[in-house]
C-alpha cells in the first residue's frame, strides 16, 4: 500500500500538467459531449415515437415529431462546433504543459546524473511516451466522457420505458464489465513492454549515431547491423504481443457486447409476447439504447488499458527523475575568500574498489594548482566531486569553511565552472555558444571573447556564424576557446579545468593552456596530461597523484629536485 501510495504522488504532478490552466478548454468539450449525447438519446426515442406512430400507440403528431428531430440536429451541429474549437486546444495544450514540465525536471538533476542514468529514457519519454499518452489517455478521454454521458441519459430513458427490462440488462452487462476489467491490465503491461523496448531501441541508435566514426574505422558495420536487428526485433516482438493483447481486448468486448444486445432483444420480444406492456416502440428503442449501455462497456476497456499504460510511462519517468536531483541546502556567496579545503577525502564508486583515499589538498584563492599522473589515478574524480557529482565520499570539502554536503549546488555553480575535455557546442552562433543564449553587455562578451583568443576566430568567421551539429564546424582549439569564454563570461572567481587539451596537438593545447594560465583573479584547478615546463611553472602547487593518492606536492621545481613520481612522469613524458 505505501509503495502504491508513493508511486501516485510521484505521478500526481506529471498528470496535473496535463491539466493545468486548461480546464476551460476540457469543460467546454465535456458541454460539447453532452450537446452531443443529448442529441442520440432524443435520437433513439424519436425511433421509438416513430415506431409506435405507425402502431397507432404514439400521442405526438408527425409535425412535431419533424420539429424535435430538427431540435436534436441542431444540437449535434452545436456539439461539433464545440468540439472542433476546444478539443485540439485541450489536446495541444496539455501536451505542450506536460513536455515542458518533464524537461523542466530534467533540468533539475545534479551535473553528474546522465553518468550513471540512461539518456534514452529520457528521449523515449519526450518522443513516443508522449504520443503514447496524448493518442491512448487524453485523445480518448472526451470520447469516453460522451459515451459515459450517453451511458447515464440512456439508462435513464431505459428505466423510464421499463424498469424490468432495464433490470434485465444491467444482469446482461455484467459479462462485458468483467472483461473490460480483467483484460484492461493485460494491455498496460503489454504498453510498457514496448515502451521499455523503444527506449532500448533509441539508446543502441545513440550509441551507433554517436560512435559512427568508430564503427566505420573498426569496420564493425555487420556487427553494428546485427545489434540493430536484436533491437529492431525486440521492439517489434512487443509490438506484435500489444496487438494482439489489444485484439483479444478487442474481440473479447464486441463478443461480450453481442450477447447483451442480443439477449436484452430475445428477451424484449419474448415480454411483448407475452403482454407484459412492451410495445414494438419499447423493444426497437432498447435496441438503440443498448448501444449506448454498450459504448462504455466497449471503450472503458480501450481508455481504461490506454489510461493504466500512461500511468506506467509517467511512473517510469517520474521514477527516473526522482533520482538525481539537485537538493537544496545552504546558499554560499559568489565569491572565494579563503579557499578550498580537501581533507581525508575517500571516495568509491563501486563498494570495496576505492579511487581515492586520503586525498589532502589546500587550494587557496587567486592561487592557480595542476593535478598530474597517470591515466585512472583520480585526477578527473577530484574536479567531479568538487563539482558536487556525488554526497556519498568520506572526508571533508570545504569552500571556505562550508562543507560541500551542506551547500545548495545552484549557489555552487555560482561560485565555479568548468572546462572538460569534451565540449559541448549547441547547432548556433558562435555569439549563442558563448553566451548560452543568455544576455550580456556588449563589453563583457568582448572581454571574453579577447581573454579567450577567440578575436581572430570571430574577426574572419562573424559572431553569428553556425556552428553546426555539436561544432562541427569547428576545430578543437576553437570548441576549447568557446568553453574558455563561456566561464569568463559568467564571472565565476573559481575555474576547474578538466583534460580540456587532451584531443588538441601540442601548439593549440600551450594556446588554450596559456590563455588560461594568464586569467588573474581566479582560483584555477587544472588537470592535465601535458607536462610542458612553461605551463607547469606557472601553477602555485603541483599535486602528483597515483592511485588515488596524492603522492606529491610542491612547485615545479621543487618537485624535479625530489627526483620521485612526479619527476619520473615528466622525464617520461618530455623524454
Amino acid at each position: 500500500m505505501k509503495a502504491s501510495n508513493a508511486k501516485r504522488a510521484l505521478r500526481r504532478p506529471f498528470l496535473r500538467e496535463l491539466f493545468r490552466d486548461n480546464k476551460f478548454n476540457l469543460v467546454m468539450t465535456v458541454i460539447a459531449a453532452v450537446f452531443g449525447a443529448a442529441a442520440e438519446l432524443v435520437i433513439s426515442w424519436l425511433i421509438k415515437e416513430v415506431a409506435d406512430l405507425i402502431s397507432g400507440d404514439c400521442p405526438y403528431s408527425f409535425g412535431t415529431l419533424l420539429i424535435i428531430t430538427g431540435g436534436a440536429f441542431a444540437l449535434f451541429g452545436l456539439g461539433w462546433i464545440l468540439d472542433r474549437t476546444f478539443l485540439s486546444e485541450f489536446r495541444a495544450k496539455a501536451i505542450k504543459q506536460y513536455r515542458e514540465y518533464v524537461f523542466d525536471r530534467i533540468l533539475e538533476k545534479g551535473i553528474q546524473a546522465f553518468s550513471g542514468e540512461n539518456s534514452s529514457l529520457y528521449l523515449s519519454a519526450l518522443s513516443n511516451d508522449v504520443n503514447t499518452i496524448e493518442t491512448d489517455f487524453i485523445g480518448r478521454m472526451q470520447s469516453t466522457i460522451q459515451v459515459g454521458i450517453a451511458f447515464v441519459g440512456a439508462l435513464g430513458l431505459m428505466l423510464w420505458c421499463s424498469p424490468l427490462l432495464t433490470l434485465i440488462a444491467i444482469g446482461f452487462s455484467l459479462l462485458p464489465i468483467i472483461v473490460s476489467v480483467v483484460l484492461g491490465n493485460k494491455a498496460a503491461i503489454a504498453e510498457k513492454k514496448v515502451s521499455d523496448q523503444k527506449e532500448s531501441y533509441t539508446g543502441m541508435l545513440k550509441d551507433a549515431l554517436t560512435g559512427f566514426s568508430v564503427i566505420k574505422s573498426f569496420k564493425a558495420e555487420k556487427n553494428i547491423a546485427a545489434l540493430h536487428e536484436s533491437s529492431n526485433e525486440g521492439v517489434a516482438a512487443a509490438s506484435k504481443n500489444r496487438t494482439k493483447v489489444n485484439v483479444l481486448v478487442s474481440y473479447s468486448s464486441g463478443i461480450a457486447g453481442a450477447i447483451l444486445q442480443f439477449g436484452v432483444f430475445f428477451v424484449a420480444a419474448a415480454l411483448a409476447l407475452s403482454g407484459r406492456g412492451i410495445t414494438a416502440g419499447t423493444a426497437i428503442v432498447f435496441v438503440q439504447l443498448l448501444n449506448y449501455v454498450l459504448g462504455p462497456i466497449q471503450a472503458f476497456p480501450t481508455f481504461f488499458a490506454g489510461m493504466m499504460s500512461s500511468y506506467g510511462l509517467i511512473d517510469k519517468l517520474a521514477q527516473a527523475l526522482s533520482k538525481n536531483v539537485t537538493d537544496d541546502g545552504e546558499p554560499i556567496p559568489p565569491q572565494l575568500t579563503e579557499g578550498i579545503s580537501v581533507r581525508d577525502l575517500r571516495f568509491a564508486y563501486e563498494e570495496g574498489r576505492p579511487v581515492l583515499r586520503d586525498v589532502d589538498m589546500e587550494l587557496r584563492a587567486g592561487g592557480c594548482y595542476a593535478l598530474v599522473g597517470g591515466s585512472g589515478s583520480g585526477k578527473s574524480t577530484i574536479l567531479n566531486l568538487l563539482m558536487a557529482s556525488s554526497k556519498n565520499y568520506q572526508g571533508e570539502i570545504l569552500y571556505d569553511g562550508k562543507e560541500l554536503k551542506t551547500v545548495s549546488t545552484g549557489s555552487l555553480y555560482d561560485l565555479v565552472s568548468i572546462i572538460q575535455q569534451n565540449v559541448f557546442i549547441f547547432n548556433s552562433t558562435i555569439r549563442d555558444n558563448i553566451t548560452m543564449f543568455s544576455q550580456f553587455p556588449e563589453e563583457e562578451i568582448d572581454r571574453a571573447v579577447r581573454l579567450s583568443g577567440l578575436s581572430k576566430l570571430i574577426d574572419e568567421k562573424g559572431a553569428d556564424y553556425l556552428c553546426g551539429e555539436n561544432g562541427s564546424g569547428l576545430s578543437g582549439g576553437e570548441r576549447q576557446r568557446i568553453s574558455i569564454a563561456r566561464a569568463l563570461l559568467r564571472k565565476t572567481p573559481v575555474l576547474f579545468v578538466d583534460e580540456a587539451t587532451a584531443s588538441l596537438d601540442a601548439e593549440t593545447s600551450f594556446e588554450v593552456l596559456d590563455a588560461i594560465l594568464k586569467l588573474d583573479g581566479y582560483t584555477r584547478v587544472i588537470v592535465t596530461h601535458d607536462l610542458d615546463e612553461n605551463i607547469l611553472r606557472r601553477a602555485t602547487c603541483l599535486f602528483a597523484l597515483k592511485n588515488g593518492v596524492v603522492s606529491e606536492q610542491g612547485t615545479f621545481d621543487e618537485l624535479m629536485a625530489r627526483k620521485g613520481q612526479f619527476y619520473s612522469l615528466y622525464t617520461v613524458s618530455n623524454g
